[in-house]
């Protein structure tokens, strides 16, 4: 009777690294929104892949066996926001800490578990492979922070002013039309006024605003519509929003203010005096209205607003971004790259095949684009050149 056996396969070990271990006391994260699996070297713990709990607790205990372990430098996968705290532990225990691209760390088809990936990441790491993503200190990080939330502040406020134009709509109140914002000094009287239940399209025009450049017939024609109480209602709720959200941006705007102060304190004096403004004019409806120029002279030593299509407010987003040392690129041309503002030349058996730039949510490129934008519609060396 013949039996047909499979043929054994010899389990392969895990023999030393063909590649040179210019970093032998690496380790690798996999960070995960309810526990992080970390792995060392396979001579530094009987049990060389662990997993924690990402209650701070835990965070503490892995960052004690790293030390215990001989761990200096750590390479994590940024995953979400969950690597934050983790890293933040880290930096602050001495570990040199890489936070790595998800695309530079694609593992081995069909074998995706959370333990592998953390080894993958060691292995990758120990033998140099892996490079750290750009990250401010933590000075400039919390700038950033508080940045990024005023932008959602605004966003979020222009989010009410479209449902509160989509509820005058609805009422056919043509606002919109006549004047060009309705939250700004005419359009805030007017709906102030709708809302507590006044319906006299003439009185309503009553409220308008010496500077805004529609009469006061055509406001009157505007304002003549069917005020159904269910719109009304609506466009009460959102009102309400919308003075919420410009009450949370007065506050986030105090504690911008705050923080670059205490950042301009710390900073040494400027070697050159600041400079006369290039431009008088005021800020935009969602810029900050506290004096940015001059704290931002003493954190970086030089007035950038001095830059074409540079105002105060963006030259600020964009230290945030950033920070204020340059020698984290090497050259501008690593700078560039950061930005994915370089073409990604795509080349083989000697031709172009492509040469479009990388998809990249990069805020201070975006900000650098806005800022070409702009000066493309400027009378200056640049704008020309841009339009060249």
């Amino acid at each position: 009777m013949m039996h047909n056996r499979r043929p054994h396969r010899k389990k392969q070990a895990s023999g030393p690294s063909l590649l040179e271990r210019t970093n032998p006391n690496a380790a690798g994260v996999d960070c995960g929104s309810d526990a992080h699996y970390v792995a060392v070297p396979p001579d530094r713990d009987a049990a060389p892949v662990r997993s924690f709990k990402t209650f701070t607790m835990d965070l503490y205990r892995l960052a004690d066996w790293l030390t215990a372990c001989g761990v200096t430098t750590v390479a994590m996968e940024s995953t979400g926001v969950y690597w934050i705290p983790l890293y933040e532990i880290l930096e602050a225990r001495g570990f040199d800490v890489a936070l790595v691209n998800a695309r530079h760390v694609k593992n081995v088809p069909g074998r995706k578990t959370d333990v592998v990936d953390c080894q993958w990441l060691q292995e990758l790491h120990s033998v140099g492979l892996l490079r750290g993503s750009f990250r401010p200190t933590a000075a400039i990080a919390a700038l950033r922070a508080y940045l990024r939330h005023r932008e959602t502040l605004v966003q979020s406020a222009a989010t009410h002013v479209q449902r509160m134009q989509k509820a005058l709509v609805q009422m056919n109140l043509q606002l919109p039309i006549v004047i060009s914002d309705i939250t700004g000094v005419t359009g805030l009287r007017m709906l102030r006024d709708i809302i507590a239940g006044h319906t006299d399209a003439h009185a309503l025009a009553k409220h308008r605003d010496y500077r805004c450049q529609a009469s006061e017939a055509e406001i009157t024609a505007a304002l003549t519509g069917h005020y159904r109480p269910e719109h009304v209602f609506v466009l009460q709720q959102n009102l309400e929003l919308f003075d919420a959200y410009q009450r949370q941006l007065t506050a986030c705007d105090a504690a911008i203010e705050a923080h670059i102060h205490t950042l301009a304190a710390q900073a040494p004096a400027p070697a050159v005096p600041l400079p006369t403004p290039r431009t008088r004019k005021k800020p935009r409806d969602n810029e900050p209205r506290f004096e940015i120029r001059t704290p931002l002279h003493r954190l970086t030593g030089v007035d950038l607003t001095q830059l074409d299509a540079i105002g105060p407010y963006s030259a600020l987003r964009l230290l945030a971004e950033i920070g204020t040392d340059m020698s984290r690129w090497p050259t501008e041309k690593h700078f560039t790259s950061w930005l994915t503002l370089a073409p990604h030349n795509k080349i083989s058996g000697g031709r172009l095949l492509s040469s479009k730039t990388q998809p990249s949510a990069n805020r201070a490129a975006a900000i650098l684009r806005m800022a070409a934008m702009s000066l493309g519609r400027t009378e200056t060396a640049l704008g020309a050149f841009y339009r060249r």
